[in-house]
């Protein structure tokens, strides 16, 4: 992504500088600055300060607590992605001796391990992680609290866990590895775990007056992994994108698609919300948008894509409460996607015709339920009901004649064409159902059988 900028129409660049220039008033925040990225590129930025000559812009470092997290998650998928370690593996194979081994991987990056939330006392957030000099002084005397892979219980001692996790098995110190695997290959050039100028000072404000306090910014130590990072808008943005289309130096497009699956079923009456591995999910007006907030004291933070839309934004502000970065960097997107939604790209066909694959193409029943079955590109297909709602997906080809599901019900499943002696095509095989080109059709391979007398009147 790159600085130089596309620019956006007038009236939505006036309502994104609004609703910042609101936050920062109503959140009584020092200062806040906005972001918004679109196609690989930075569309949008603006800045509000409570010091006149000192406006933020998108190269200005904030601290972004928890939005270290995706970090730290992305990191863990890159292990499982090389085969150094599985999902469904137990802490305690590749990081003993914790005394909550049995949790698994999965668990620890969607939240579901059962950890508790926070270290314990003092405040880990405002005191130093020498503190804090092994995992045992991180976890404390009770680190678990729940059943494990039952309920999302966020919890930071979970991503020291992870943090430590990608040390053991890479063999260098988290930090190395940040930077060797994410920062560099995506040119996060403003993103560190110590604040480099220009940054943000962090500030608390007074609830009753307006008058500010100083925050300390302490390392954290062990817990690093699950809050440490300082970052700027644009480097965020960029993140996000890649969070939204992957890139093959870091992580394919597929295993993007992977974290950004909810891993655990939400909290009752949070349904329009949940958490993946590694990052959060909202949805809400129609628009699902995927990324994560932060805070530690003295600044909060909030990154979102919406896949669809291609649109991310990015809030930073520099107050322990108020401003709720979130919900601004949420309405960036809105206000973007919108004013101006993505126009598509131009139809085109595909570069070649697979006759094979157009033998395939057309109505398909599952019993009475009538299916068609269209070609994509890259040799995939799609399945979708001819009418009313129904079990649609996407289908990534693998071998010859076989197809792996993408979402939907049949995520994971396999599609694949049986074929009679004489090379002619008998039905659709998916997870065990069957296909034909007619409703029950006579003499095809129905399981059950089909009646010998056929359709028939009352």
């Amino acid at each position: 992504m790159t600085s130089s900028f596309e620019a956006l129409l007038p009236s939505t660049e006036r309502a994104l500088l609004h609703r910042v220039a609101t936050a920062q008033v109503e959140g009584r925040t020092p200062s806040l600055v906005g972001a918004v990225a679109r196609d690989g590129r930075l569309r949008w930025q603006g800045g509000r300060s409570c010091v006149d000559g000192q406006v933020p812009d998108a190269d200005t470092q904030y601290r972004i607590g928890s939005i270290t997290k995706p970090f730290t998650a992305v990191l863990v998928m890159r292990l499982r992605d090389e085969g150094l370690l599985d999902l469904g593996d137990a802490l305690e194979k590749h990081l003993p001796g914790t005394g909550v081994g049995d949790v698994t991987v999965a668990q620890l990056l969607g939240h579901s391990a059962g950890l508790a939330a926070e270290s314990p006392s003092p405040w880990w957030e405002r005191t130093p992680g020498t503190l804090r000099p092994e995992l045992a002084d991180v976890l404390g005397e009770r680190p678990l609290l729940h059943p494990q892979g039952r309920r999302h219980h966020y919890s930071n001692t979970g991503y020291t866990l992870l943090g430590s996790l990608v040390e053991a098995v890479r063999g260098v110190p988290w930090e190395e590895a940040l930077k060797a695997e994410i920062l560099e290959p995506l040119g996060l050039r403003r993103t560190s775990p110590q604040p480099v100028a220009p940054h943000a000072g962090g500030w608390a404000v007074h609830p009753w007056a307006d008058v500010l306090l100083p925050e300390p910014a302490e390392d954290l130590g062990l817990m690093a992994p699950a809050g440490q990072l300082w970052s700027t808008a644009e480097d965020l943005c960029r993140f996000a994108l890649f969070l939204a289309e992957g890139d093959d130096r870091v992580l394919s497009a597929e295993t993007v698609r992977e974290m950004r699956t909810p891993a655990v079923p939400s909290e009752a009456g949070e349904w329009g919300s949940g958490y993946g591995l590694g990052l959060q999910l909202v949805r809400g007006d129609g628009r699902t948008l995927v990324g994560h907030c932060g805070s530690l004291p003295g600044f909060v933070a909030g990154m979102w894509v919406s896949v669809e839309d291609g649109v991310a934004a990015v809030a930073l502000a520099n107050a322990t409460s108020g401003p709720a970065p979130g919900a601004v960097a949420a309405d960036l997107v809105r206000i973007v996607a919108d004013a101006e939604p993505r126009i598509p790209e131009p139809w085109r066909p595909l570069p070649e015709a697979d006759p094979a694959l157009l033998e395939l193409t057309g109505p398909w029943y599952w019993g009475t339920y009538s299916y068609g079955l269209r070609v994509v590109a890259d040799g995939g297909v799609e399945l979708s009901p001819l009418r009313g709602p129904g079990r649609a997906s996407h289908f990534r080809a693998q071998d010859k004649g076989t197809w792996i599901g993408l979402d939907g019900y049949y995520a994971g499943e396999t599609l694949r064409v049986v074929r009679r002696e004489d090379g002619t095509v008998s039905h659709v095989d998916l997870g065990s159902f069957v296909f034909t080109r007619e409703p029950y059709e006579p003499g095809g391979a129905v399981p059950g059988g089909v009646d010998a007398e056929g359709w028939r009147g009352l």
